[in-house]
């Protein structure tokens, strides 16, 4: 990744992409702009952008066949910025390949901080989890020793439970829907039965949040999937 993080903003509606523009100058990113499906994936290819923001209405085609198209050559992190609210249009672009999914009118704090956090998990997925130790807060998990503790304490996970919290730390920061866990953790032939991962993630909750009720790390996004997140 380069020292300033290079965004392609895939966007036609002047008014978002001129406050776009305006945003990301003030964070210091360097960004270019893409109004149709065609030019996002021509710009893609030549740019090899370090993010890429992209609306779902474009003029010349849905705004999911530019992930189908990105992903089948690139895992640039790709934050869908939409006013489809609809969880089924999230799951869709999430189960594509998209990283995260904001919903217009957004807030520009959480933006920001979506893609901040896509640009840190690309800046470190080349590296071998598997012999690393991963922390978050008073969580850490030693990969090639398989330890959890929290607070120092080692705490005890069942095989079901340790690969859960593996794929999502695989994936940290990224919305991981509900049918790509169960895929992941319990194969194809359980991608349609979600209380298997309820059930699990309230266990892996009560063992490594310090208020199950109320988490820090392992977010729930409502009619969705789940995302470990890494405090600011």
């Amino acid at each position: 990744m380069r020292n300033t993080p290079e965004i392609l903003i895939v966007e036609d509606d002047e008014q978002i992409r001129r406050f776009l523009r305006a945003t990301l100058a003030a964070e210091r990113y360097r960004f270019h702009e893409a109004l149709t499906a065609a030019e996002a994936i021509a710009q893609t290819a030549a740019r090899q952008p370090d993010l890429i923001v992209l609306d779902l209405g474009l003029p010349d085609a849905d705004g999911l066949e530019v992930i189908r198209q990105v992903r089948q050559t690139s895992q640039t992190p790709i934050i869908v910025l939409s006013a489809r609210g609809r969880e089924k249009d999230k799951i869709e672009a999430l189960d594509l390949g998209a990283d995260d999914f904001v919903s217009k009118p957004f807030a520009v704090g959480e933006l920001l901080a979506r893609i901040r956090a896509a640009l840190r998990r690309a800046a470190t997925i080349s590296t071998d989890q598997e012999g690393s130790i991963f922390q978050v807060g008073n969580i850490k998990v030693d990969l090639a020793k398989r330890v959890v503790t929290v607070a120092n304490e080692e705490v005890h996970l069942t095989p079901i439970e340790y690969r859960l919290l593996q794929t999502l730390i695989r994936h940290v920061g990224k919305v991981i829907t509900q049918r790509q866990l169960l895929v992941e953790v319990w194969g194809p032939q359980h991608s349609e039965q979600a209380q298997y991962l309820r059930v699990y993630m309230a266990q892996l909750r009560r063992k490594l949040e310090a208020d199950a009720a109320r988490p820090r790390h392992l977010l729930t996004e409502p009619g969705v999937g789940y995302r470990l997140v890494e405090l600011d």
